[in-house]
C-alpha cells in the first residue's frame, strides 16, 4: 500500500496573490516587494493577479491580511515588512504582534498568509535580507506562497 503524498507545485499560473507591505522602511520593503514580484512572474505568475496593499507600519499588517483572506480574492497572501531594533522596547512588542498577527490570519481563514517581515538588529542585517548576501527573504516568501497557493488548491480536490 502507498501512502497519498501531497504536495505543492512551483507554479504560480492562475494563481491570485496580495501583497501586504509595510511603508516603514520602505528602502528595505521596496526591495523585498521588488523580489516578490519577480518570483511570482518567474514561476508563471501574471501581473493582472497581483494585488499590492501598502500600508503605513508593519503593525498594520495583520488586520489588512485578514481583511484580504476574508475577500476571498486571494489563493495566498505575503505580508512584507522590516522591523529594525532600536534603543527601546518598541521592536518587541511590534515584531511579536505583528508575527502572531499573520499567524492567526492564516489559522482562521484557510488562506495560506506568508511570513516576510524582516526582524534584525541592525540596518545593515535587513539591507543583507532584502537582497545581498543572504538572498531576498521578499523572494523566498513569495516562493513559499506559490507553493502554498497550488498544494491548497491540490487539496481542496
Amino acid at each position: 500500500m502507498m501512502a497519498k503524498v501531497y504536495q505543492g507545485q512551483l507554479s504560480a499560473s492562475g494563481r491570485k496573490f496580495g501583497i501586504i507591505i509595510s511603508r516603514f522602511n520602505e528602502f528595505i520593503t521596496t526591495r523585498l516587494l521588488e523580489g516578490a514580484l519577480d518570483c511570482i512572474l518567474r514561476h508563471g505568475g501574471s501581473e493582472e493577479n497581483i494585488e499590492v496593499v501598502w500600508v503605513p507600519g508593519s503593525f498594520e499588517i495583520p488586520v489588512t491580511a485578514q481583511n484580504l483572506a476574508q475577500s476571498g480574492r486571494f489563493d495566498a497572501l505575503i505580508c512584507l515588512a522590516a522591523v529594525i531594533r532600536g534603543g527601546t522596547v518598541h521592536f518587541e512588542y511590534v515584531a511579536a504582534e505583528v508575527t502572531k498577527g499573520i499567524a492567526q490570519v492564516g489559522l482562521q481563514t484557510g488562506i495560506p498568509t506568508l511570513y516576510g517581515v524582516l526582524t534584525c538588529d541592525t540596518l545593515e542585517e535587513a539591507i543583507e535580507r532584502a537582497g545581498t548576501k543572504q538572498g531576498n527573504k521578499g523572494w523566498q516568501t513569495a516562493l513559499n506562497a506559490v507553493e502554498m497557493a497550488d498544494l491548497w488548491r491540490g487539496l481542496k480536490k
